[in-house]
């Protein structure tokens, strides 16, 4: 994937969770439509795909809420905290890196091991984005277990349907196949 369909494609994500956000009662940002679009750019592309895609979405969410003191809000629990700009970023890369080795070493195809990929991709960046924060500012609240579990799930449901509608429209497979997508099984040609 080329990085400006990357960047667009964050974009999109981090105009729709923005907007989305408003409406919503604060608090209640149950997914992550910007980290959905990370793991997805991580499964399709392939590790270098998904690298990009991390540092890209995780530095735009950052300088977005550094505003000194932020709210930080992972699924339905929020907590206060001194905004440190990298810290998201750091995070969303290390995990798009990971899913795109995952999405080249294992096959995820079906709904199950992607739903999987995508709860557990969750978990993981809230291990690193929470445990960064805890190191990095000892003030930092109780670790919000349910509130993980419940955005990983979320998270997993919107994923998995994001990957069914792009692969229903016409032309997917023949266009991901022409692009040199990142699905595909190499076979040998005796």
């Amino acid at each position: 994937m080329k990085a400006a369909v990357i960047a667009v494609f964050i974009a999109i994500a981090l105009a729709l969770q923005t907007t989305l956000a408003r409406y919503l009662t604060p608090g209640a940002n149950l997914v992550d439509l910007v980290f959905v679009a990370v793991v997805y750019i991580a499964l399709t592309g392939g590790p270098v795909a998904g690298l990009v895609a991390g540092a890209i979405a995780g530095l735009a969410q950052d300088a977005l809420a550094a505003t000194g003191i932020s709210v930080i809000s992972i699924a339905a629990g929020v907590a206060t905290a001194r905004s440190i700009v990298g810290v998201g970023g750091l995070a969303k890369t290390v995990v798009g890196f990971v899913t795109g080795i995952i999405g080249t070493q294992f096959i995820v195809a079906r709904p199950i091991p992607r739903a999987l990929v995508f709860f557990t991709a969750t978990v993981g960046h809230a291990i690193i984005f929470l445990g960064l924060y805890t190191v990095l500012d000892p003030g930092y609240g109780a670790t919000p277990y349910g509130t993980i579990a419940s955005q990983a799930g979320a998270n997993a449901l919107t994923g998995v349907l994001l990957f069914q509608i792009g692969e229903s429209l016409p032309g997917f497979v023949d266009r991901r196949r022409s692009m040199g997508g990142g699905m595909r099984i190499n076979r040998r040609d005796y």
